[in-house]
């Protein structure tokens, strides 16, 4: 028997490493998306509040009603791209859970084959000790049955 352990299937172990590696980069982009997205609608709901601000500044001096029209038509713009951005916040948190669910199963998948691969040297030890002990058996044997040599 060899005395050297060899994994049949080390190859395809190393191709579940770089199957979850990507799942591992595909999850960080995702996130990094949702995270633009969310800073895109923070900035949005800020912007809408500085118009409704400026628009109560507008109210409570002299009345510029073209100035207001302006502000009020620049509130439902912004209350426009808000609902738009939460859409896209949305569908970058859906992406985000798609993403996390194939780095788990890449995750799993690479476990697996690892556990085969732990379990396939502790048979290789058991077989390589009994083999060994079969050994000594023989040479003790052999020595014992043909005490003449010594």
């Amino acid at each position: 028997m060899a005395t050297k352990f060899v994994y049949k299937m080390e190859n395809i172990l190393s191709v579940k490493y770089k199957m979850e590696d990507q799942a591992k980069t595909a999850y960080g982009l995702a996130r990094m998306k949702l995270t633009e997205e969310e800073d895109k609608l923070f900035a949005l709901k800020n912007k809408s509040i500085l118009y409704q601000e400026h628009k109560k500044n507008l109210m409570l001096s002299r009345l510029k009603l073209l100035e207001i029209r302006k502000c009020e038509e620049a509130i439902e713009v912004t209350k426009h791209l808000i609902e738009q951005q939460q859409n896209a916040v949305k569908k970058a948190e859906k992406q985000l859970e798609n993403m996390r669910v194939r780095l788990n199963a890449a995750m799993l998948d690479r476990k697996t084959h690892e556990k085969l691969k732990e379990n396939a040297l502790t048979n290789f030890f058991i077989e390589y000790e009994s083999d060994q002990r079969k050994e000594i058996d023989e040479l003790i044997s052999f020595k014992y049955n043909n005490p003449t040599d010594y």
